[in-house]
């Protein structure tokens, strides 16, 4: 009874945030008082705060630019993945571990120690504000994971398979391809909805790689809207932003959360 009553005391602690957040996001933008943050407004506007916060800064196109390096990083991550985990494992390359380490290597680099080199080779490379650029840096970090997941993956799948499809005539392309793809496709949708969480949430890379409202990802549009509430933006408006922006995320974990925990799982082995 007691440890019930912990738990759900600590439960109550850990939504209080949440709570905040849902409350003062639909309050509507002239009723905010801090002083009355805990108490519900009888008016929901959390649609009309998400609008308004479209118009001040000019989220669409931020948007549509964040959908395209959610989808088409993470789909380029988890192919070269695949394939770095495809050569290591099955077709048994030379010294597979140390380009394996190499590959995962970089991750134990922080984020912060990047943004530099980065800033100074994307901007000598043409590649600064542009979304060439912004693909090019996700897909890079959505590599090492991919590979880490694919090596554990087909390390448990058994080598005859390749063998056979050999002694078929198949090319180690065609096996890649028509075979450890697809039985890989689980592990593989695991680790696209991790980078796509990240990618789609990401702010650091996206503050220092970028400068123009049709490039940017929309967590620097609304970290930026969020820095002018005391110029004027009133707070539901930029947590309003907040919260619509942060719902596709959590719609694709809630709608695959099946799949990915299995992903997971086979990737582990």
């Amino acid at each position: 009874m007691i440890r019930r009553a912990v738990l759900v005391v600590l439960g109550l602690v850990w939504l209080g945030p949440t709570y905040l957040l849902l409350v003062n996001a639909a309050r509507p933008a002239a009723s905010y008082d801090p002083g009355r943050a805990w108490a519900p407004s009888s008016d929901f506007a959390l649609f009309e705060n998400f609008a308004r916060a479209l118009d001040s800064a000019n989220l669409t196109q931020s948007l549509a630019s964040t959908a395209l390096y959610a989808v088409v990083s993470p789909l380029l991550g988890v192919l070269i993945g695949a394939l770095a985990g495809y050569t290591i494992v099955v077709l048994r390359l030379r010294h597979g571990f140390f380009w394996f380490i190499l590959i995962f290597g970089g991750t134990v680099f922080p984020s912060q120690m990047l943004l530099v080199p980065l800033f100074v080779g994307y901007s000598d490379a043409g590649l600064y504000d542009s979304r060439l650029g912004m693909i090019l840096v996700y897909t890079a970090i959505s590599v090492p994971l991919a590979a880490f997941v694919l090596r554990n993956f087909y390390t448990g799948v058994a080598f005859s398979i390749f063998e056979a499809a050999r002694m078929d005539g198949a090319s180690t392309w065609r096996i890649f391809w028509g075979i450890y793809l697809p039985i890989s496709f689980s592990a593989l949708t695991a680790v696209f909805i991790l980078e796509f969480t990240f990618v789609w949430n990401d702010l650091i890379f996206g503050l220092t790689l970028t400068q123009t409202e049709d490039v940017r990802p929309v967590m620097t549009a609304i970290a930026g809207l969020m820095t002018d509430v005391y110029a004027g933006t009133p707070v539901p408006v930029g947590l309003a932003a907040g919260l619509v922006v942060s719902l596709p995320t959590v719609v694709l974990f809630l709608a695959t959360q099946r799949l990915f925990a299995r992903g997971l799982s086979l990737g582990s082995v």
